[in-house]
């Protein structure tokens, strides 16, 4: 089974591509550069994106690609990719994101509805509608925050203020269920063998806040808890933000052999 990763190049994507070339599946995959050895493609660009995988001809694309600062990327790329899959006849799995999802004391369910209180959120709803309306046996993947090495954007964050490279906090009010890349990365290959179709959630069963996740990083790599940044949402000023965000995920969980791992099990340097 020939498998196109689109956004080969980012964590989640990277894991994707080394799972599924493990299993023995012969992998492309596309960065917006073309570096790294992935073909280069910008998926706001419909004709490109057709003519792409016209050639790769896969029979598997998986759709990691977004950009939290564009829309065109987020929803219009998603509906580029979708309608392209559909042309070559391939199976498509979407990744989407828990933000868009306002915020709730109760987790939400797979199938509940987005709504979104921000751009980022929106523009992730929209290719939820766009991907949907293509291809409605495509998995869309609703996922948390990815966590594993220093390759993650959440640990990077942590050991940047940590050491001072960063300015900012975290905060004490904000809960989320972070998820592992490699168990998220082998779920959404198993959700794909299992010919799964429509909504499902993927994140981990613990649920951490973000001042937390840092502190747990900051024990991770040897350093004092005490020296991350801590506010709250309001004292951060960034505007319209979800604060209590909970995947639940006890459908992946009764469906899939791979097992989702709270985070205080999947952080760290690699090997430890």
């Amino acid at each position: 089974m020939t498998v196109l990763v689109v956004g080969a190049s980012g964590y989640l994507g990277s894991e994707l591509a080394a799972q599924a070339s493990a299993a023995g599946h012969p992998v492309t995959g596309t960065s917006t550069t073309g570096t790294g050895g992935w073909l280069r493609l910008d998926v706001t660009d419909r004709s490109a994106t057709h003519q792409l995988l016209a050639s790769v001809r896969p029979q598997l694309v998986i759709n990691t690609a977004y950009r939290n600062t564009s829309w065109t990327v987020c929803a219009d790329g998603a509906a580029n990719v979708a309608l392209a899959a559909a042309a070559v006849g391939a199976r498509l799995v979407h990744i989407s994101s828990d933000a868009l999802h306002a915020g709730r004391p109760a987790p939400y369910l797979d199938d509940d509805e987005p709504t979104p209180v921000h751009r980022y959120g929106a523009a992730k709803a929209a290719a939820e509608t766009a991907v949907a309306a293509i291809m409605p046996a495509a998995p869309i993947v609703r996922t948390s925050l990815i966590i594993g090495d220093e390759r993650s954007k959440q640990i990077q964050l942590a050991l940047g203020l940590l050491n001072g490279s960063v300015t900012g906090a975290l905060f004490s009010d904000e809960f989320r269920r972070p998820v592992a890349v490699h168990d998220l990365a082998a779920a959404v290959l198993e959700l794909d063998a299992l010919g799964y179709s429509g909504l499902i959630n993927v994140a981990g069963p613990e649920t951490v806040s973000r001042d937390g996740f840092g502190r747990m990083v900051a024990r991770a790599y040897g350093q004092d808890p005490g020296l991350i940044p801590v506010s709250t949402i309001a004292e951060g000023g960034l505007g319209p933000r979800p604060a209590n965000v909970l995947l639940d995920s006890s459908r992946a969980a009764a469906l899939l052999k791979t097992r989702l791992r709270p985070a205080s099990e999947c952080v760290g340097p690699p090997g430890l």
